[in-house]
């Protein structure tokens, strides 16, 4: 019994129907945006939900019920954790003081779709393995937003002072500039009275924007890199001994066969 529920939870076409419910919940989430469409359709939207939910437990509860008694194999993978709590979650009524976490439940519950899809699961794990080398580079980024706002507001806070009137206000006018976004504006405002703060401005864009945003992606890349190698490598592991000793008498059973057909054949 426990074997036909490994091969169901793993079979190709049950995730596809799983996958297939997630975004149709991601639909209804969606459709209850519109109030004149839930009013209208709020008994059908609500069963809906219901049937969602009923499959959601049900999926966990075979998924569970595939790995027994080991419980701790499905739930120290993590993904399977937080496909878990989601599904907990979503089981709060929608009444009373849990109503609004019932509902970021049911908005939760398309965040499934990550962990059921084996190519997001690979992107998010690349981000979670990225955050240690990001976080050095952080350190350098705010290094250089601070040397360049104290400069900012040294140099400009008597012609702009709305910009970098202190040091807070020229570390957002400095995020304005690493955007992007208008940052001409603001060189052109300084540059009727200080010709040559073009530099300043051009610096930090190429340090701020190119170079320190180049080294983001570097981070993420590499770490992808390493984690399409580290599942390649999973997926080429050797087969265990319960699976080698399966092929061994699979093989064996052919040749047995095989030896009966050649039997027959020189009898006749």
């Amino acid at each position: 019994m426990q074997q036909k529920i490994q091969q169901l939870v793993t079979w190709k076409g049950f995730e596809r129907f799983i996958i297939g419910l997630i975004l149709t919940n991601g639909v209804l989430v969606g459709l209850e945006t519109s109030e004149a469409f839930s009013k209208t359709y709020e008994t059908w939207m609500a069963l809906g939900n219901q049937i969602i939910i009923g499959v959601f437990v049900a999926e966990a509860t075979l998924k569970i019920a595939a790995v027994a008694p080991k419980w701790k194999q499905y739930f120290g993978d993590g993904w399977n954790v937080f496909d878990f709590t989601i599904v907990v979650l979503s089981l709060m009524p929608t009444t009373g003081e849990l109503a609004l976490v019932a509902r970021m439940a049911r908005l939760l519950r398309v965040l499934r779709l990550i962990s059921t899809l084996p190519e997001l699961r690979l992107i998010v794990n690349t981000l979670l393995r990225s955050l240690p080398g990001m976080g050095n580079i952080m350190l350098l980024m705010s290094v250089v937003f601070y040397i360049y706002a104290v400069a900012g507001q040294q140099f400009f806070h008597t012609i702009d002072p709305e910009h970098w009137g202190n040091l807070g206000i020229s570390l957002l006018t400095l995020f304005r500039v690493v955007t992007l976004e208008d940052w001409t504006d603001l060189m052109y405002t300084t540059m009727s009275t200080y010709p040559y703060s073009w530099v300043y401005f051009v610096s930090f864009v190429i340090v701020g924007t190119f170079v320190i945003i180049n080294l983001f992606i570097a981070v993420v890349i590499d770490n992808l890199d390493q984690a399409k190698k580290e599942r390649l490598a999973q997926l080429e592991t050797p087969p265990n001994r319960q699976k080698l000793l399966k092929d061994l008498h699979a093989t064996q059973d052919a040749l047995q066969k095989l030896l009966k057909q050649l039997n027959e054949h020189q009898d006749r």
